[in-house]
């Protein structure tokens, strides 16, 4: 491995120093350990943050030879350094709404330096990591960062706590709306059920709607969303759809060209394809898989919007928890109204119907892994859709072929190997569609 670096610094790579001992080669673990104390004290000096050293077997046919386990390479093995720890004080707990309704205590502390930078606030979480560590107002609290990039409070330092401090409790109604916040059963945290008026679940939905993976509406970012709504011009994602250059130029900080591009934005929209919009409305447990699999299964929101439980469960990868929640969407009348609103708008709620290039892969299910060059994993994917074939999101004894790219992960390659899953690469592919570019 070693002389394979020097070989790429020679091609003109940048790599790491030897001279430098970014990287070493021992033959004893004295010299293992040695490299590892040496960085230990140095790390703070380096231009950028560590959080350990990886040490692997230099021969690559040893490597070979060893192997991989269901996660990871035999041959190798990181060693973590112990997380810096610092104390400060606890000043005040405040809490956060997201988009899904989800409460977040934050822990806002006396500023401190730890690992290169100055940590002002930690996350805690939820109720039960306040209640575990027992945390008092003005308490003097050990801070770490997780994996030496999230800051997290791991303790309190009892011994200063004063007398008198104030326990912290978890709030009873939301930050935001003062409504009563409730916790689902299972499930660790806290939620605000007023969905449809609690501004930050409001403009966290909309958010989520017009996203690139979504509805994709270019001149609309999360500053504008919020104008928007402070404004009153919008309260939900239909309201975009009737928004006017007259509304839009009176606004601070929208010129004629950003108003033209925001309009032009939301009426390209329009035509983006229905899996993408039942992803973009944000019905709970719904991510993109999922919806592309409820949209070629159902065709239309009208027929899943009537689907029985049984017939959602049907469809690969829909569980009862997806379903529950896709028939709760739909008893929800303001749900309802608002897929009213965007189908008059002209928003696509059918799957459009793609004529099919062969059937060459029918009944085949295939798991696309790596990076690619001759297609990008979407192509990939379409491409096996279009000839017949299903894309299914992990390998099983019923996946025919994982088409496997370059840095394919370890697990997924294990996976296939032991269950018998037949690897090919994007070249085979392209063969076996008889692809030409």
């Amino acid at each position: 491995h070693l002389e394979s670096v020097e070989k790429a610094k020679e091609w003109g790579f940048k790599v790491p120093s030897i001279q430098d001992k970014y990287i070493y080669k021992t033959d004893s673990v004295d010299g293992i350990m040695k490299f590892i104390h040496y960085w230990e004290k140095k790390r703070s000096d380096l231009p950028f943050e560590i959080d350990g050293i990886v040490i692997k077997v230099n021969n690559y046919d040893v490597q070979a030879e060893l192997g991989f386990t269901a996660k990871s390479p035999r041959w190798a093995i990181a060693y973590k350094f112990k997380a810096e720890r610092v104390e400060t004080t606890l000043e005040e707990v405040t809490f956060q709404v997201g988009r899904t309704g989800a409460v977040t205590p934050v822990a806002n502390l006396k500023p401190v330096h730890l690992g290169g930078t100055t940590v002002k606030r930690a996350s805690l979480h939820n109720a039960d990591q306040i209640a575990k560590l027992d945390l008092h107002l003005g308490d003097t609290v050990f801070v770490e960062k997780g994996g030496e990039i999230i800051p997290k409070i791991v303790g309190v330092n009892e011994a200063l706590r004063i007398s008198t401090a104030a326990a912290i409790e978890f709030i009873t109604h939301c930050p935001e709306c003062n409504t009563t916040l409730m916790r689902r059963e299972g499930e660790v945290q806290h939620f605000c059920p007023n969905e449809k008026s609690c501004p930050p679940q409001v403009k966290g939905k909309i958010e989520h709607f017009i996203a690139r993976k979504a509805m994709n509406i270019d001149g609309l970012g999360a500053e504008t969303v919020d104008l928007l709504f402070s404004e009153g011009l919008i309260r939900n994602v239909a309201d975009l759809y009737t928004l006017k250059f007259d509304q839009l130029i009176s606004l601070e900080r929208m010129a004629e060209k950003s108003a033209n591009n925001l309009l032009k934005g939301i009426q390209d929209s329009k035509s983006i394809p229905f899996e993408r919009v039942l992803f973009a409305i944000g019905i709970r447990f719904v991510g993109e898989t999922v919806a592309k699999q409820l949209a070629n299964a159902f065709k239309n929101i009208g027929a899943l919007a009537l689907a029985k439980y049984d017939e959602l469960v049907a469809v690969d990868e829909i569980g009862e928890k997806i379903a529950i929640s896709v028939q709760n969407y739909f008893l929800d009348a303001e749900n309802v109204a608002l897929i009213e609103r965007l189908q008059h708008a002209g928003v696509q709620f059918q799957l459009e119907e793609k004529d099919r290039a062969s059937d060459t892969l029918a009944g085949k299910n295939f798991v696309v892994s790596g990076v690619f060059s001759l297609f990008s994993r979407d192509q990939l994917k379409e491409l096996i859709e279009q000839n017949g074939g299903k894309n299914v999101s992990s390998i099983s004894s019923k996946t025919h072929f994982v088409v496997a790219g370059e840095n394919m992960g370890p697990a997924k390659l294990e996976k296939a190997t032991q269950l018998g899953v037949t690897i090919i690469s994007e070249h085979d592919f392209a063969r076996m569609i008889d692809f030409t570019s």
